[in-house]
Order: structure tokens, then C-alpha cells, then sequence
């Protein structure tokens, strides 16, 4: 049986870190023909009060309940706070869908792309995810069960599963909404836990330098390369045959890409939690604080071949320093993102910057000491002492306000200091463990 997974979205706050467990619900057919049609109605109805808000150009909660909340609880027979979370999740989905247009993530305004998404009336999956608050679900959790709310009444006793680690988490700390997704034929719940954060270390004894590459996916200051080529031949492999799949078209072939197409995205998000589990418990061990590149808009600055613009896109990065931003939170690690300009050409030991330093992919030769190391060892190591030195000027950790997430976020920006970097105290809306 496939066990369920922890997500995490860590807020800022005072001294309470927000995590969202994901535990797997056990329906039986009925109770899961009972879900399915309550999920059914729910998206049905966001998608009428989202025509009504995109017609009359209302879109606050308030405002858009005088429209629609009555003929939501009389045409699909929700109950009160049924009908309040589809309302408000619609003007979620509206806020989240400015914040990106505003931020540029849907192209500029003459674009075929921002023109579909502004010019016509969002809509809902039929098994999109639901708010539930705690007068619609209960949890028994020594019992690992729970009730919720459905149109043909309440449907008690769903099992689920969960960890003994989640048990305790869920028991101590949860507060808050909980999400129903169906997603692949499965049920799943995301409940919202507020955990103590540790308190973070004002006077690390030195820096965690982490070089982030494709080839190499992360590589400390301290010499140790995690998930090299081995992982690159088995992405290589997934996308080749996915091509071949989507050539052949056939029914079987479509089958067979619906049932891997989250396969190569499950095991990044899995790689790059060990890898941010391991950087922090590093860092955490030796005293030490975490050093990041800020690689902010590093898909829109390179120009890459069509060959290699698969292979560049593909790994994400951004998703391994957030897991890193977050578990270092939690650990009470500080972290400082750096620029990275130039790492890869400047001498680790001299400071030479020369773009013939970099013998290859490998291997980095300074031109005016004769210092040889590997290449992305010297990197880290430059970002390493980059981070120090704003330490030691005195850097000031902030924490960037979170990215957008759908249905629930607003627009991200970032916080920067007066030499370009982002320090991270840290903290960020992300999905996790």
C-alpha cells in the first residue's frame, strides 16, 4: 500500500511555522462515490460563481456572497459553509490570477497566453481540491479516521493512513482548514498544522557554501557532490520514452504517459527533500549557516540551444531551495542567498576571475596561481565566502514573502539588502515534507 507524504508550507510568523501534512484517505466505494459527488458539485458551483464574478466584475468574498451564496445553497444543495468556501475560493483563484498577470508569469498583456487567462471567466477542475473548516470535517486520530461533510450527509468513519510521525503532528498541532484532493484515483487530505520553529542562530560559526548545477545537482564547500549522472541518465530515459509515447498516439500509449506523466516530478521533489534534509542537518551539526545563489529569472538570462533547453528546465531548483529555506527554519539554521555572478570563473583561493578558469565541466584551473579543483567545489566555496562577508557587514535576515500558489496565493516579491543579497531567516510559502 502507497503510504501517504507530508506537504509543508512554512509562513512567516512569530515564532509558528504553518505545515501541511498529507495523509491518504481509505473510502470505501460508497463513502467514495459520496466524496466524489460532493467534489463534483463544489468545482460545479465555483465554476458559475466565478461567470457571475467575471460578469459583474465582483470579486471580494463579501461583495460576491450577495450575488451568488443563495443560489449556490438552493441549485447544488451545499450547506452553509460549503457555499462560503466555494465563494471564497473563487475569489482566491482571481486574486491568485492578478497576482500573477501583475507579476508577468502569464507573458505580456498582448500575448496569446495572458489574453485565455484574463479574458474569460476562471474554471474549475471537477476534482479540484475543497476547503473543509472544522464544521464540516472531524478528526478521530487514534482511531485514524475522520467525518466529513457531504451532500448526501455526513459520511462517518473514513480511514486513513499516516505515519506514527504525522499521528503526533496532527494530535499536537493541527489548527486550521484541511483540503480534500482526489488526484490518480486516490483520496487525499491536507491538513494544516502551526508548529513551534526553533529559535534561529544569530552567530553561526561559518557558512555552508551549496553550488546548485544540472550535471551535478548540489555540491557543498565542503567537497561532497549529491546526485550526479546517474539521476541525469534516468531523467534522460523517462523523457526519451515519454517522446515516443506522444509520437505513437495510440490508446495504449496514452495509458501508459497518463500513468508516468507525475512519475519524473515525484522523484525530483523526493531527491531534492534528502538533499535539503542532508545540506541542513550538515549545517546544523557543525553550527554552521546555509549559503544559496539567488537564481532568480536564470530561465529568462540563458540562452541555451533546443537540445539542451529540456535538460536546463527540467530539474527544480527553485523547489530544492525552498525545501532548504524551510527545513533550515525549522532547524533554526539561518540561510543568506548571494549573487551568483561570476562563481564559476573566480578563483577560490586567489580571487582571479577569468572565463578560461573553467577547464571544462568539471574541473576549474586557475590561470594566475595554478589552482586546481573541482569546478563546482570552487563555486560553493566562492559562495561560501561571499555569504561571510555580508554576515560579517552585517546582513539583516528577512524573510521573502511567498510565491503564488493556486487558489490560495498572492504575488511574491522579494527582499534584498543593500548588496544584493537575500538573506533568509528564513521563510517561504512551499510545498514540502
Amino acid at each position: 500500500m502507497r503510504k501517504s507524504s507530508v506537504c509543508v508550507a512554512v509562513l512567516v510568523g512569530s515564532g509558528v511555522m504553518k505545515l501541511v501534512v498529507q495523509v491518504k484517505l481509505l473510502p470505501t466505494p460508497v463513502q467514495a462515490a459520496a466524496l466524489e459527488a460532493t467534489l463534483h458539485a463544489c468545482n460545479e458551483a465555483a465554476s458559475w460563481v466565478s461567470g457571475v464574478a467575471f460578469e459583474k466584475d465582483v470579486k471580494r468574498n463579501f461583495a460576491l456572497r450577495e450575488h451568488t451564496y443563495a443560489e449556490v445553497k438552493q441549485r447544488w444543495g451545499l450547506g452553509a459553509q460549503a457555499a462560503q468556501h466555494v465563494i471564497k475560493k473563487t475569489c482566491d483563484a482571481y486574486r491568485t490570477l492578478a497576482a500573477n498577470a501583475k507579476a508577468g508569469n502569464l507573458g505580456k498583456p498582448w500575448s496569446k497566453r495572458y489574453r485565455r487567462a484574463v479574458e474569460k471567466p476562471v474554471v474549475f477542475r471537477p476534482e479540484g481540491a475543497q476547503p473543509y473548516d472544522d464544521r464540516m470535517l472531524s478528526w478521530q486520530i487514534t482511531e485514524r479516521t475522520v467525518s466529513l461533510w457531504t451532500l448526501s450527509g455526513r459520511v462517518k468513519r473514513v480511514a486513513f493512513t499516516a505515519s506514527p510521525e504525522q499521528l503526533t503532528r496532527l494530535a499536537l498541532y493541527r489548527k486550521g482548514e484541511s483540503d480534500l484532493i482526489a488526484r490518480d484515483g486516490m483520496w487525499l487530505l491536507n491538513a494544516t498544522c502551526e508548529v513551534p520553529e526553533a529559535e534561529p542562530d544569530s552567530a553561526p560559526a561559518g557558512f555552508l557554501g551549496l553550488d546548485l548545477g544540472i550535471v551535478n545537482i548540489a555540491t557543498t564547500s565542503d567537497g561532497e557532490i549529491m546526485a550526479g549522472r546517474a539521476l541525469n541518465r534516468g531523467r534522460l530515459r523517462e523523457r526519451t520514452l515519454r517522446t515516443k509515447l506522444q509520437k505513437k498516439n495510440t490508446p495504449s500509449a496514452k495509458r501508459r504517459l497518463k500513468k508516468r506523466r507525475r512519475k519524473e516530478a515525484r522523484r525530483a521533489k523526493d531527491i531534492n527533500h534528502k538533499i535539503a534534509k542532508h545540506v541542513v542537518a550538515e549545517a546544523e551539526r557543525t553550527s554552521r549557516g546555509i549559503a544559496l545563489e539567488d537564481l532568480t529569472g536564470i530561465r529568462e538570462r540563458v540562452r541555451l540551444r533546443k537540445p539542451q533547453r529540456a535538460t536546463h528546465s527540467s530539474w527544480a531548483f527553485a523547489q530544492l531551495g525552498n525545501f532548504i529555506a524551510y527545513k533550515a527554519r525549522k532547524a533554526g539554521v539561518p540561510v543568506v542567498y548571494v549573487d551568483p555572478a561570476y562563481t564559476s570563473r573566480t578563483c577560490a583561493e586567489c580571487g582571479h576571475i577569468d572565463r578560461a578558469n573553467r577547464v571544462s565541466q568539471a574541473w576549474f584551473a586557475c590561470r594566475s596561481c595554478g589552482f586546481v579543483d573541482h569546478a563546482d567545489r570552487n563555486s560553493s566555496r566562492n559562495i561560501r565566502r561571499r555569504a561571510e562577508e555580508l554576515w560579517r557587514r552585517g546582513a539583516q535576515s528577512t524573510a521573502p514573502d511567498p510565491p503564488p500558489i493556486p487558489g490560495r496565493g498572492t504575488g511574491r516579491k522579494r527582499s534584498t539588502t543593500t548588496s544584493g543579497a537575500r538573506c533568509a531567516s528564513p521563510g517561504t510559502l512551499v510545498p514540502g515534507r
